[in-house]
């Protein structure tokens, strides 16, 4: 908060000074961007249609920090193209990311020359036949805009910073909180460090310090709200304020693809070449160090222990996380092992038992057969396992159908089927489910149900505050927590955990060339 708040009124001071002059030039400033993590590891594809594109003002809706009247809108005259966000899947296909890309190179084209971009991305989609997505585009998009424009790029921790993506970069920021409850705070330090870099004249950062950090940790195991996680990203903060830095940051990475990328980075830029590589391999050191304190922020089981627990449990609601085919770390989302699990637990068999919710399962045919029926019906139909079946196929639902919601940006139709004790929310489309309001339009109380089965790794924050108690279940899909298990062909080797004994790790700094020197 206090770096925001210290960067608004740095921008309402030189919105005051440029006013001043005799002829106010404003920097011009596009915005683009495809976010999406995509996991190699499952079957699934992801088309365009899935990241929702945004165009023209429409983008302006994803920052608020960007509204009319905000001090950073006015600082600038703002162009923005193309910006979309897909909800975490499989691998984007050649045709929707070929699409994608040209469409924003298309819009770009129309706005040169341009003084900066805000480039907004993930930095974990994965592409049919493209290594390194986002440094390919990247790339395309110097090409286009030339070497003097100032490129400011802002990335989930749990993206990838390749080499190419770090060279045509000039700024470079990323999320510090896990859960990211600082978004929006991070997106608005890469647009802040932009606007100061240009309006200030000092153009791109003298030095940009780049280390790639042997480690690759799912997210579950490095959340910023228990160590050493906590601590790790506390130390970013006090870098940044060094004389001679502009910003630093820790990607923890992507675990799910099987690229040479996918790996821990350290990055600091700066004007002060001592201090940008110093404080570069001091965060690479300190990541490095606590390697073997990683642990997973909740306490973990198979799914039949994870029941147990549940069900001597008072608690309500006692969350059981569905880790390995969490939507929102890239698994396809229908994935049928864990429902067909409870389906045969013969404590849920009577409506009198222990009320459990599931969330959820992809399944159209029942979804367009309850909606027929009507609320109070029964209906029969398959769900899941249209995507990846390579662990239970598709499963035959029977039951009541108990509630209806048509609309939702992703799910389109949802529908709750209650079968014994269960009640199973059945989609038209994948869906997520974080926050309360998911549950409650269908009529559901989270709060009070006996058990909650979510497709999700570590609980956002709404599901963490509602919880009585809470266990990850250690289940198959795409994103499998046991990265053992997973066939890496292509990821650096050695790699900690994957190789526990690796000596001689080099965590100097690599300087990297800046955009116009390439």
């Amino acid at each position: 908060m206090r770096f925001l708040i210290r960067n608004s009124t740095l921008f309402f001071v030189l919105i005051l000074i440029f006013s001043c002059q005799s002829t106010p030039l404003k920097p011009k400033i596009a915005i683009a961007g495809l976010a999406i993590e995509s996991s190699t590891f499952s079957p699934a594809k992801t088309e365009a249609s899935a990241f929702l594109a945004r165009q023209g003002e429409k983008v302006f809706d994803y920052y608020p920090f960007l509204s009319e009247e905000s001090p950073q809108r006015k600082a600038a005259d703002w162009a923005p193209t193309l910006r979309g966000h897909a909800l975490p899947g499989g691998i984007v296909t050649k045709k929707a990311y070929d699409s994608l890309v040209g469409k924003t190179l298309s819009l770009l084209e129309k706005e040169l020359p341009l003084d900066g971009l805000f480039f907004d991305i993930h930095g974990a989609m994965s592409v049919e036949g493209v290594d390194d997505p986002e440094g390919d585009f990247i790339k395309k998009v110097r090409d286009l805009i030339g070497t003097k424009t100032l490129i400011s790029t802002s990335m989930d921790l749990h993206g990838n910073v390749s080499k190419r993506l770090a060279e045509h970069s000039d700024l470079i920021t990323c999320y510090r909180l896990a859960p990211h409850e600082d978004a929006l705070e991070s997106k608005q330090r890469a647009v802040d460090n932009l606007l100061e870099r240009l309006i200030s004249g000092k153009g791109k950062p003298k030095y940009k310090a780049w280390i790639p950090v042997p480690i690759l940790l799912p997210g579950e195991k490095t959340s910023t709200r228990i160590e050493p996680g906590k601590s790790l990203y506390a130390k970013v903060q006090p870098v940044t304020e060094k004389e001679g830095i502009i910003d630093a940051a820790i990607w923890v990475g992507y675990a799910w693809a099987d690229e040479p990328r996918n790996h821990a980075v350290v990055m600091v830029t700066g004007d002060n070449k001592e201090a940008v590589s110093s404080n570069a391999e001091i965060l690479a050191k300190a990541f490095w160090d606590v390697r073997h304190e990683f642990a997973f922020v909740a306490p973990t089981a198979d799914l039949e222990t994870s029941l147990s627990y549940a069900l001597k449990s008072d608690k309500k609601p006692y969350i059981i996380s569905d880790m390995g085919d969490n939507p929102t770390a890239g698994g396809a989302g229908d994935v049928t092992w864990t429902l067909r699990e409870l389906l045969k637990k013969k404590v849920f068999k009577k409506s009198s038992g222990p009320e459990l919710i599931y969330a959820s399962i992809p399944g159209p045919d029942m979804v367009k057969k309850a909606v027929e029926v009507g609320i109070g019906k029964k209906v029969s139909a398959y769900v899941g396992a249209e995507v990846d079946d390579r662990y239970s196929p598709p499963v035959l639902l029977e039951g009541i159908v108990e509630a209806i919601h048509q609309g939702d940006i992703h799910a389109e139709t949802e529908v709750v089927i209650k079968t014994g004790s269960l009640k199973v929310i059945v989609t038209k489309k994948r869906k997520p489910y974080h926050r309360e309001k998911d549950f409650t339009q269908l009529g559901l109380n989270p709060r009070e149900t006996d058990i909650l089965v979510v497709k999700i790794g570590y609980l956002v924050p709404e599901l963490y505050n509602i919880r009585g108690d809470w266990i990850m279940a250690l289940t198959p899909g795409g994103v499998d927590q046991d990265l053992e298990r997973l066939d890496y062909k292509r990821i650096k080797r050695p790699m900690f955990p994957l190789d526990k004994d690796m000596e001689n790790v080099d965590l100097t700094t690599r300087f990297i060339k800046a955009s116009d020197a390439l």
